[in-house]
C-alpha cells in the first residue's frame, strides 16, 4: 500500500473509531468517589500544603487526562493544593491539531482547531469537573488588548525568523515551530503549501499561552506546575513562563514498559535525560541478579513483549533471510545506522553534531560512497509509518532526493520491513544513531555505539560521542574499529540501561494495559488505591512533584538482602 493510502485509512480510522473509543475508557471520577465514602471531602477540606497547577491544557487528549486527573486527584490526598488549567476553545493552534484530524491543511489554514475544540473543551470540563478542584480556562486568562497583540506579532513576525523568536526571554518561536513541525509531521516546511499560515497560527497561539500563564501564575502564586511532554504548544511555552517566573516545572510522558512513566525535574526528558548525573547510577551496588533482570528485558525487547510501545510483531531474525532481502554480506565489515522519526520533538540541542538528522544522515552516506570497503546498514525507523502520527517527510524520500542512485556498498531498510534491527546490528562492527533509544540497549551488549545528535545514551561514558561534523568524520575515518567494548564499558553500558529501564521508567499500580490508543487506563475502584504507601512508585512521582525528590523508582530494593538481625 502507497504511503498516501495508508495515512488516508489511518486518518478515517483515528477520527471515526479511536477517539471515540479512548474517551470511553476515561476513569470516571464520581462513581470511584461515592464508592470511597467521605475520603475525597476529608481530602478536600484538610489544610493543604504545596500549591500545585496540573496544567493540562489540551482536555481532548486522552493519552494524558487519564494520568494527570490521577495525578490530581493522588496529590490531593497527601495534601496538596491542585488546581487545574484548561483550555476552552481559546488557542488558535494546539497540540490537539494533527494532519489526521484533518482531510486538508487549507481547512485548518483557516479555521484552526475550531472542529476539534467542543469536543476536546467538554471532555476535559467534564472530566476534572468531577474531582471539584479548582479549574482556570485559557481563555479566563487573557485580555482583550493581549489577544490582538499576540494577532499583531504573529502577523508581523518573518517566516524565517520564527525559530529564533523570543518574548522577553522566553523560547516562544522555538515551541512554536516544533508545534507546526508536528501538525505536518514533518522535520521542515519547504514545499508545504500552508506552512506559513499554520506556523503564525501557532506563534499566535504560543503568545496568548505565554500571557495566560503569566497571569494564572502571578494570580495563585504556584510552587510547581506539572504536564506531559514539556514541548510544543502550549506545554512548552507553559514551561518556558514557569521556569523564567520559579515555578518548579515536572514533565511526564509514557515510557516503553508496560504500567511506567518516565518524570523529569526542570524540563522535558528529551533535554533532562542526556545531561543527568551519572553518580545517580555509576555508584550501583552492582549483582548478577540486577543484571540477570537487565539481560533479560533486553532481550525481551526484540519481541517487545514487556513493552506498551512496540513497532512490530514477530519481527524476522533469520540472518539468511534478511541477507538475502537487503542485500548485505555480514562476512564483510558492516556499520550500522538507525534512523529516528524526522519530525519528531524538533527542539535545539546544543550537543548536535549536524543541521538536523536529514543533513546527518545524507552527509554520513555520502562519506561511505568513498570507503567501499565497509557496507552501510541504514536501518529507518519503523515508527515512520506504524507511529501514533506517521510521518509525512520519509527519511528514504530525502535519501532518494541527494542520491538517485544509492552507493553499492549502503543497503537501507525500510519502515515496512519486518526485519530485526536488533539481529542485524548485532552483526555490525559498530552502530551510528542520531537520537534513537536504541543506543542504550546496543551498548549494552558490547557494541561500540557513535553518536552524532542528541541520543540519551550521550555522556554516559559508554559511547563515542561527537561534538561537530569534524569530530564526527575523524571518528568515522577509524572504522571498522575491529573490537567489541571491554568489559568495564559494557558493564558501565548495563548499570545506566537498568537505571533507564528500571529506575528511570516508574511503574504505576493504578494503570493497566489497553488495546489501542491510548495503551493504558486508570484502572482503580476506590481513592484508597492512590492513597500514600499503597502504590510504590505513585509515591516516587507525588514526592518528587511535591517535594522535589528524584524521580528514580528504587528497583534494585528487591533485590536487597534482609537484614541479619543482631545477635543476642
Amino acid at each position: 500500500m502507497r504511503l498516501r493510502d495508508n495515512l488516508f485509512l489511518k486518518r478515517l480510522n483515528w477520527q471515526r473509531r479511536v477517539r471515540p473509543q479512548a474517551r470511553r475508557l476515561l476513569p470516571n471520577w464520581s462513581t470511584i468517589l461515592e464508592h470511597s465514602g467521605s475520603v475525597w471531602g476529608t481530602a478536600l477540606s484538610t489544610k493543604q500544603n504545596t500549591k500545585v497547577l496540573v496544567a493540562t491544557s489540551t482536555g481532548g487528549h486522552y493519552g494524558v487526562t487519564p494520568i494527570e486527573s490521577m495525578l490530581g486527584a493522588a496529590l490531593t490526598l497527601r495534601g496538596a493544593n491542585v488546581h487545574i488549567l484548561l483550555c476552552d476553545a481559546a488557542l488558535p493552534a494546539c497540540l490537539q491539531a494533527q494532519y489526521l484530524e484533518f482531510f486538508n491543511h487549507g481547512e485548518f489554514a483557516r479555521n484552526g482547531p475550531k472542529r476539534l475544540c467542543d469536543e476536546c473543551s467538554s471532555a476535559g470540563m467534564e472530566l476534572f469537573a468531577q474531582l471539584g478542584l479548582p479549574i482556570h480556562r485559557h481563555s479566563t486568562l487573557v485580555t482583550a488588548e493581549e489577544r490582538e497583540h499576540a494577532r499583531a506579532i504573529a502577523r508581523s513576525v518573518p517566516l524565517e525568523g520564527v525559530k529564533q523568536f523570543q518574548l522577553d526571554g522566553l523560547a516562544i518561536g522555538e515551541h512554536a515551530l516544533a508545534g507546526a513541525l508536528r501538525y505536518f509531521a514533518r522535520g521542515e516546511l519547504s514545499g508545504e503549501r500552508h506552512a506559513e499560515a499554520i506556523t503564525r497560527r501557532y506563534l499566535e497561539a504560543a503568545l496568548l499561552t505565554a500571557f495566560a500563564t503569566r497571569r494564572l501564575i502571578a494570580t495563585h502564586g504556584f510552587e510547581v506546575a506539572v504536564f506531559h511532554h514539556g514541548i510544543y504548544v502550549p506545554h512548552g511555552v507553559i514551561g518556558e513562563v514557569c521556569r523564567q517566573m520559579g515555578v518548579r516545572v515536572v514533565n511526564w510522558h509514557p515510557a516503553y514498559r508496560k504500567q511506567c512513566y518516565i518524570f523529569s525535574h526542570h524540563d522535558t526528558y528529551h533535554h533532562t535525560l542526556m545531561d543527568e548525573p551519572t553518580t545517580t547510577w555509576d555508584q550501583l551496588d552492582w549483582t548478577p541478579e540486577l543484571e540477570q533482570r537487565t539481560l533479560g528485558y533486553l532481550k525481551s525487547r526484540w519481541q517487545g513483549a514487556q513493552d506498551w510501545i512496540k513497532f512490530h510483531k514477530n519481527p524476522n531474525e533469520d540472518l539468511r533471510k534478511i541477507a538475502d532481502e537487503i542485500g548485505v554480506d555480514f562476512t564483510k565489515p558492516c556499520i550500522g545506522l538507525l534512523t529516528n522519526v524526522v519530525w519528531d520533538a524538533q527542539l535545539h540541542y546544543p550537543a548536535n553534531a549536524f543541521r538536523d538528522m536529514v543533513d546527518w544522515v545524507v552527509r554520513t552516506i555520502s562519506y561511505f560512497a568513498g570507503r567501499p570497503e565497509l557496507q552501510l546498514i541504514i536501518r529507518v525507523h519503523p515508527a515512520e509509518i506504524s507511529g501514533t502520527l506517521p510521518s509525512r517527510q520519509p527519511i528514504i524520500d530525502e535519501i532518494s532526493k541527494a542520491f538517485p542512485q544509492l552507493p553499492p556498498n549502503v543497503c537501507l531498510i525500510g519502515p515496512e520491513s519486518n526485519v530485526s534491527t536488533y539481529a542485524v546490528m548485532t552483526q555490525c562492527d559498530s552502530v551510528i544513531i542520531y537520537g534513537t533509544k536504541t543506543g542504550v540497549e546496543l551498548t549494552s551488549l558490547g557494541i561500540p555505539v557513535i553518536v552524532a545528535g542528541e541520543a540519551w545514551i550521550r555522556n554516559k561514558g559508554v559511547t563515542i560521542d561527537a561534538h561537530s561534523a569534524a569530530e564526527y568524520f575523524t571518528i568515522l575515518d577509524r572504522l571498522p574499529l575491529g573490537r567489541r567494548m571491554d568489559e568495564a564499558q559494557v558493564q558501565r553500558a548495563r548499570m545506566y540501561a537498568y537505571h533507564f529501564f528500571f529506575r528511570r521508567m516508574i511503574p504505576l499500580r493504578c494503570v493497566a494495559p489497553a488495546q489501542g490508543w491510548p495503551a493504558f487506563r486508570v484502572s482503580i475502584k476506590r481513592l484508597d488505591e492512590l492513597a500514600p504507601e499503597h502504590d510504590p512508585g505513585l509515591d516516587v512521582i507525588c514526592d518528587g512533584i511535591v517535594r522535589g525528590e528524584p524521580f528514580v523508582y528504587p528497583d534494585e530494593a528487591r533485590f536487597a538482602l534482609p537484614a541479619v538481625p543482631a545477635a543476642l
